[in-house]
C-alpha cells in the first residue's frame, strides 16, 4: 500500500516523517524517541513495522471501529429522555450534574452538550462581543472585602411571591458568606443579611455596593449624609464603598446570574414555595455553591474580625436611629406619639438633652443618650406628660395652684369633665351652696 493510499491522523503523520528518518539513517533512535516522547524500545518497533508495512503500519488499526469506551446507544436514549422529560432547560453543565446525583448516569458535561444539541434541546451560545472593562485583581484573604447586591426575580416561578435575593459574596475566594430573601431590596433585608454575616465569620474589612438608596443618598443638598445602612456599618467598624458601574461589582453580579438559574431549578426540583421554606435551603444550597464555584485566597488568612457589641447592642445599632430632644417635661416625640422618661427623679440634666430614638424592625422604640439606655412609657393618646419641676419653679407653681383653690372652694369638678379644655369656676353652683 503507497503512503498516498494511508489514512493517517496528523500524530501519526508526524510519527511517519520522524520513523522514516530512523529507517534510513539519517536520525538515532534515540534522538527519534526524544521527539516522539517515547522509549527507545517503542521507536524500535515502529521502525519495523514501517519497514514490513510502510506508513499504513503506522496508522491505528482500531480506525473505523467501535471505541471500547463507546456509551450504549440504550443509555443515551435514557439521558436524553430524561433531560427531555426533567431537565429541558438545563444547561450541559448543570443536567449532567443532576444526572450524576439523581440518576446516577456518570458521562462528561461535553459529551451531554454533544448529545443535546444533536437531539435540538440545546443551542450553542455565540459569542457576543463585550465592552472591555480592566479587571481587578482579587482581595489576597477571606473577608477583606465583601461585594453584596439585591437580586429582584420571581425565584418561585410562580409558586410564591416574587421577591428579592440579598447576596454577599466574598471578593477573594468568589464563596457565598450570606444571603437572604427579602419582600423587597430594603435596609431591613440589608441590616438582616448583615447580622446574619457577622453570626457566621464575624465583620469584614469592607462591603462594596452599588450607589443605591439604602447605601447612598442621591441629593445634592445631602451630600455626605449616611443612610441608615451605612450609618450602622461606621458603628460597627466596617467601611462602606460604593462602585461606580455594575462591572466594578463583577463577581456579585456573576454570582446573581449563576443563582437565577441554578437556585432556582434546585428550588423547583424540592417543590420549595415561599420566602421561608427558601430561606431554611439557603444554607444547604450555600455549602454546595461554595464547593462547587470558591476558589483558594492567595492568602489563608481570615481578615473577619470579632464582633464586640452583645446581642442587645447589635439591635439598637441594626435598626433606624433618629435623632431627637427632651422637653423640660422629659417627655420626647416620634412619629406622632409621646414617650415619657421614667427612672431618672427630677432628670434636671436631661432637660434639651439630644437623645437617639432607635426603631427596631418589629416597631419596638428605645432611647440612648449617651451610650445608655433610658427607660421610657409611651403614653396613651390624650394622656399629658408629667410635669417635671426644679426647686425655683415648684414654689411658684404650689403659690399659683394654692391661689387658684383658694378661688374656687366648693368647685367640684363632674366625674367627665373635660380635662383637654379649659375649665371656668362655676360661680352660680358655689353661691348656691
Amino acid at each position: 500500500m503507497g503512503d498516498g493510499e494511508v489514512l493517517l491522523s496528523a500524530r501519526e503523520a508526524d510519527r511517519v516523517a520522524v520513523v522514516r528518518e530512523v529507517v534510513e539513517r539519517r536520525l538515532r533512535q534515540s534522538e527519534a524517541a526524544r521527539r516522539l516522547g517515547l522509549s527507545v524500545r517503542q521507536v524500535k518497533r515502529l521502525a519495523r513495522r514501517y519497514r514490513e508495512r510502510g506508513a499504513a503500519g503506522l496508522a491505528s488499526s482500531r480506525r473505523g471501529r467501535r471505541p471500547n469506551n463507546a456509551i450504549d446507544p440504550a443509555v443515551r436514549r435514557e439521558v436524553l429522555d430524561l433531560v427531555r422529560e426533567r431537565y429541558p432547560d438545563f444547561g450541559p453543565t448543570f443536567a449532567c450534574e443532576k444526572l450524576v446525583e439523581v440518576h446516577g448516569h456518570r458521562l462528561s458535561a461535553e459529551t451531554l452538550r454533544g448529545w443535546m444539541i444533536a437531539d435540538g434541546l440545546w443551542r450553542a451560545k455565540a459569542r457576543r462581543e463585550v465592552r472591555e472593562h480592566p479587571s481587578r485583581p482579587r482581595r489576597e484573604c477571606l473577608g477583606d472585602l465583601v461585594q453584596i447586591d439585591g437580586s429582584p426575580h420571581d425565584w418561585f416561578e410562580g409558586r410564591g411571591p416574587r421577591c428579592t435575593l440579598i447576596v454577599y459574596v466574598d471578593d477573594a475566594t468568589s464563596r457565598l458568606l450570606a444571603t437572604g430573601f427579602h419582600p423587597a431590596e430594603t435596609t431591613e433585608a440589608y441590616m438582616t443579611t448583615t447580622r446574619a454575616h457577622f453570626a457566621a465569620h464575624g465583620r469584614p474589612v469592607a462591603y462594596y455596593s452599588d450607589r443605591y438608596g439604602v447605601f447612598r443618598i442621591n441629593r445634592r443638598d445631602r451630600e455626605g449624609e449616611p443612610t441608615q445602612f451605612v450609618r450602622a456599618l461606621r458603628t460597627l467598624d466596617v467601611e462602606s464603598i460604593h462602585a461606580g458601574s455594575p462591572q466594578a461589582k463583577g463577581r456579585v453580579e456573576r454570582a446573581n446570574l449563576t443563582l437565577q438559574d441554578r437556585l432556582v431549578k434546585e428550588m423547583r426540583l424540592r417543590g420549595i414555595c415561599g420566602i421561608e421554606a427558601g430561606n431554611a435551603y439557603l444554607p444547604a444550597f450555600m455549602a454546595d455553591y461554595n464547593r462547587r464555584f470558591g476558589v483558594a485566597p492567595r492568602n489563608p488568612a481570615d481578615a473577619h474580625r470579632p464582633v464586640l457589641h452583645d446581642e442587645r447592642e447589635l439591635d439598637l445599632i441594626l435598626c433606624e436611629q433618629h435623632a431627637r430632644t427632651v422637653t423640660r417635661n422629659l417627655s420626647i416625640s416620634f412619629e406622632g406619639d409621646t414617650y415619657q422618661v421614667t427612672g431618672h427623679g427630677r432628670g434636671y440634666r436631661l432637660r434639651g438633652a439630644s437623645v437617639t430614638v432607635c426603631k427596631g424592625f418589629d416597631g419596638a422604640v428605645a432611647v440612648l443618650r449617651d451610650g445608655r439606655e433610658l427607660a421610657v412609657r409611651r403614653l396613651a393618646e390624650g394622656e399629658d406628660p408629667l410635669p417635671v419641676e426644679d426647686g425655683k419653679s415648684v414654689r411658684v407653681r404650689v403659690d399659683r395652684a394654692k391661689a387658684e383653690q383658694q378661688s374656687r372652694p366648693g368647685w367640684k369638678p363632674a366625674p367627665d369633665h373635660p380635662w383637654r379644655r379649659g375649665y371656668k369656676p362655676d360661680t352660680a353652683g358655689v353661691a348656691a351652696g
